[in-house]
């Protein structure tokens, strides 16, 4: 595997170039992959999507193809660009879907000689249940509004015994920072503009799914994090929580509808030979993008500088190779070369 100082200088000698490119909007519109002409290209704070129009399937299935970037969001707010995150992000999400495939299911087409490591990702069009899946095993440490943290925080202050979190019932008392849950616990938040934390009765109520669709994602979120938590004990790793988002697809099933515990979505703390969590500095050692968060002062429109963002490159690499036990393989590629060249292998295959 690359050695740190490996990693410091690929990312030091590489970092501007695979950050240079053009918007998919821009690529269409100057003829680049002019088959896209005529979908519709939404862009989103970390990855983009094109759908519509000429993207169907041959067996008739709508395509969306999602388009990974290099740019880090926290606390809602676009900090700027990171090197290599978008290949880093293809190949976690890649290696942790193999794991949980026949449990979560996956909207993706498989697409043969797209490398793991491809920004363009080929999917079913789903319909989307508009929820996220929080599933947690430790109340971490957290500013995120919708975090239990921050609940237990202000039930604490109020001197509260019990507190009531997206339909769980917890004795304030027996709740630490960084500590292990009583169990292992769902806690769904809305898709709104501000996030809500919600409990199952409210997404039924409100139209959001049905009984039926929050009990399938519910076990299949709950099963796949036992998956991938057994997988990570044998690395040296706990999964602490993780996010999923879902979708119903053209046969009605509902299936994983983005990416799969990442180190954007989830977290991983480091454990020693005893099995404990590793402490530095009071905090769990982390492979999540709670380091760039922690680098945070201006929650308003704080960007990192490019020392920072390299420092972050660095960060999700070590964290990549410690994921997956395999060696980072980058690919080098200008950026535009490597979205060109993948969107035309996907609809030549698929199309």
């Amino acid at each position: 595997m690359l050695g740190i100082q490996e990693i410091q200088e690929l990312v030091a000698e590489h970092g501007s170039a695979v950050n240079d490119g053009r918007s998919i909007q821009q690529l269409i519109d100057d003829g680049e992959i002019s088959r896209l002409k005529g979908c519709t290209v939404l862009n989103g704070k970390v990855s983009d999507s094109v759908f519509g129009g000429p993207l169907i399937h041959r067996d008739g299935r709508p395509i969306r193809l999602m388009f990974r970037n290099n740019r880090i969001s926290t606390h809602d707010v676009n900090r700027g660009a990171i090197p290599f995150k978008d290949q880093v992000l293809a190949v976690n999400h890649d290696h942790m879907l193999r794991l949980v495939k026949d449990v979560m299911g996956s909207s993706q087409f498989e697409v043969r000689d797209l490398a793991p490591s491809s920004t363009v990702i080929p999917a079913e069009n789903l319909t989307l249940v508009m929820l996220e899946n929080v599933v947690r095993f430790y109340m971490a440490e957290s500013s995120t509004s919708t975090s239990l943290y921050q609940h237990w925080l202000i039930a604490k202050e109020a001197e509260t015994k019990i507190m009531q979190y997206a339909g769980h019932d917890l004795e304030v008392g027996r709740l630490e920072p960084n500590g292990r849950l009583p169990y292992l616990m769902d806690t769904p938040s809305t898709k709104d503009k501000i996030d809500r934390t919600v409990d199952a009765e409210y997404l039924v109520n409100e139209g959001v799914c049905t009984a039926p669709q929050y009990a399938a994602i519910r076990n299949s979120s709950l099963m796949a994090f036992g998956i991938v938590s057994q997988y990570l004990a044998e690395r040296g790793m706990v999964l602490v929580d993780t996010k999923t988002e879902h979708g119903i697809n053209s046969e009605g099933a509902i299936v994983a509808a983005d990416e799969l515990y990442t180190m954007d979505s989830s977290r991983f703390w480091r454990l020693d030979d005893q099995g404990e969590v590793v402490v530095r500095d009071g905090k769990p050692v982390s492979f999540s993008k709670e380091f760039a968060r922690g680098m945070v002062k201006d929650q308003n429109d704080q960007q990192f500088s490019e020392e920072q963002a390299n420092e972050i490159a660095v960060r999700y690499i070590e964290g990549l190779q410690h994921i997956t036990g395999e060696s980072f393989a980058p690919d080098l590629r200008l950026r535009d070369q490597r979205i060109i060249e993948s969107v035309n292998l996907i609809l030549d295959s698929l199309i």
